[in-house]
């Protein structure tokens, strides 16, 4: 059974001759425990895709269900305390509060969501602790290098215990050793069961995923199990451009 599921999912902007489907009747599943790698080119929609499922977006058209929970008509309230309580949200340029410490950074969605402070705490060095960050837990991110900021993002992403973490371009400002390093934590991730949705343009995060869904023009034209196949980039073509 899919833990997430969009149907028909539709998102335009403009009208006329300007209307742009930037999704265009997606149909998707993601069942739980399973890595799924969104691939395609700039521009083909994978992005605004990632935030339509996650609630960040509002889509013209579909459906969108998470857990069972149709999260399409949920209020602007309903949908940021789910956001809260079930996804965890990894992007590109890390999103982290430049005045906070990576621990505080960490420890800040969990008070939102609610949790005591002591627990936050806990949580939070537990799960720097994980990213091999807790040497650098007092440090504010201008101070962290790129690969390290974006383990605080991930730790900040799992703080919640969430059912699905969506990451956006997880490694797209990143250098090919801290693009390493992210990816190991994403490995050790789906090792233990939590379920993720990768949107990528890379081959090598691509690769760590049970399965390959290609995108073009907004639609979904493809997809590729890799689960069985040690990330065997030979088992599918065009992920580039």
């Amino acid at each position: 059974m899919a833990i997430l599921r969009a149907r028909g999912l539709r998102k335009e902007y403009g009208t006329g001759t300007g209307l742009v489907r930037a999704v265009d009747h997606v149909d998707l599943d993601v069942t739980p425990g399973e890595t799924v790698a969104i691939v395609g080119s700039s521009g083909c929609g994978k992005s605004t895709l990632l935030y339509l499922l996650g609630g960040l977006e509002r889509p013209t058209g579909g459906e969108v269900h998470l857990a069972d929970r149709r999260i399409d008509r949920m209020s602007e309230t309903e949908l940021a305390r789910l956001r809260r309580q079930a996804i965890g949200f990894v992007f590109q340029a890390f999103q982290l509060v430049d005045e906070l410490t990576a621990q505080e950074n960490v420890e800040l969605p969990a008070l939102l969501a609610g949790v005591g402070p002591r627990e936050a705490r806990r949580r939070a060095a537990a799960l720097l602790e994980r990213v091999g960050l807790t040497d650098r837990a007092s440090h504010l991110p201008a101070a962290l290098s790129g690969g390290q900021r974006q383990r605080v993002a991930v730790a900040r992403a799992l703080i919640g215990r969430p059912l699905i973490v969506l990451a956006d371009e997880p490694t797209g400002n990143l250098d090919s050793e801290a693009t390493t390093e992210v990816l190991r934590l994403f490995a050790a991730l789906r090792a233990e069961g939590q379920t993720l949705l990768l949107v990528t343009h890379e081959s090598r995060v691509a690769a760590t995923a049970d399965r390959v869904v290609t995108m073009r023009d907004g639609a979904l034209v493809g997809q590729t199990n890799l689960a069985g196949t040690s990330g065997d980039l030979g088992a599918y073509a065009g992920l580039e451009g």
